[in-house]
């Protein structure tokens, strides 16, 4: 979970993320599902899991917002995702979002759109280069949503690193392209590949 501000509407941002998210979920072969992520000791479907299983406890602690039940990631990692998605999607619709309130001890009081969207939306941006190198597809993140995120995290360094959040920064040369460079700065190996992972 990632702090990022965004300039764009919550449910916008949500859409658009989501949706790509979305793309290699379904496009992820059966079988693929226990291939390694670049996140030590992940496999595939722990990307998925971990998206769907820290938001809505955030959700309910912070506003009592319960999002609906979906499959189990084990048992259906398409189902739960899609279950999930829909879910954060129709509660940013929800024209009554913004007006309302998520107090955390950590971040304050936010409105509700604006807490997903700055922990959680970018979340699913960053874990979307995860996914897509676990199951052998292209990240494809957007370059210039990848360069305000690393400019909005770089002055966060020793804080975000201090969390545990993060591994290392990986070194990358002066001239790496956006999605290389953010990566590097979480902690991953811009050329990392499933077989390199195992």
């Amino acid at each position: 979970m990632v702090e990022h501000e965004s300039t764009s509407n919550p449910r916008d941002e949500h859409r658009a993320i989501a949706g790509r998210f979305t793309a290699l979920v379904v496009a992820t072969p059966a079988e693929a599902w226990d291939d390694p992520s670049p996140v030590p000791e992940w496999r595939a479907r722990d990307v998925v899991a971990h998206l769907v299983d820290w938001l809505p406890a955030f959700l309910d602690a912070g506003a009592g917002v319960r999002l609906p039940p979906g499959p189990s990631v084990d048992d259906d990692p398409v189902g739960a995702w899609e279950v999930h998605c829909a879910g954060v999607q129709a509660l940013l619709d929800d024209p009554t979002c913004h007006d309302r309130l998520l107090t955390n001890p950590h971040i304050g009081e936010l409105p509700l759109d604006d807490a997903i969207d700055r922990f959680y939306t970018s979340d699913v941006f960053l874990h979307t280069w995860d996914l897509a190198r676990a199951t052998g597809q292209e990240p494809a993140l957007d370059p210039v949503r990848c360069a305000a995120m690393l400019a909005g995290m770089e002055p966060m360094d020793d804080l975000l690193r201090s969390s545990g959040q993060y591994g290392p920064r990986v070194a990358v040369a002066p001239d790496a392209d956006p999605e290389s460079r953010l990566v590097a700065f979480i902690g991953r190996d811009p050329a990392w590949t499933p077989r390199s992972g195992r």
